[in-house]
């Protein structure tokens, strides 16, 4: 369920099978959260579950919600997501967006899915980045 200062859009003019909003917006009067991209990397720095796009994308969420929690935020504080996989797969990426949207739960969140060649680090194969807003009150 998104929080009270979250709305998600649907449009009736688009598909409606969809697993995400089409749009998100705030009316509060609170900060805008902008978080780097969540990698799957251990406390120590190392990168886990290598080659394993489900395992990363786990430590991935994982992560997230430690830096959204650690700024006053939480899933349900999400306006958008980016979820970048290294991979040219489809499979992989639905692999990646299933677990991204089983952490979101009905907060389903506008959200950009990308194949791309490469991510920053060593087998790193999933980040996820976010938008929040931490409400004022």
């Amino acid at each position: 369920m998104p929080a009270a200062h979250v709305r998600l859009h649907r449009s009736p003019s688009l598909a409606t099978g969809v697993p995400y909003a089409y749009a998100a917006s705030t009316s509060t009067t609170g900060r805008v959260l902008f978080t780097a991209g969540a990698c799957p990397l251990d406390a120590d720095g190392a990168t886990v579950a290598v080659g394993d796009v489900v395992g990363q994308a786990e430590q991935v969420m994982a992560n997230l919600r430690v830096v959204l929690e650690d700024a006053g935020a939480g899933l349900a504080d999400v306006l958008m997501t980016h979820v970048y996989v290294a991979s040219t797969s489809r499979d992989d990426l639905t692999a990646a967006w299933e677990v991204v949207r089983r952490h979101f739960g009905d907060h389903d969140a506008p959200g950009t899915l990308l194949g791309v060649t490469v991510l920053g680090w060593p087998d790193q194969l999933v980040e996820v980045e976010a938008v929040a807003v931490v409400s004022a009150g």
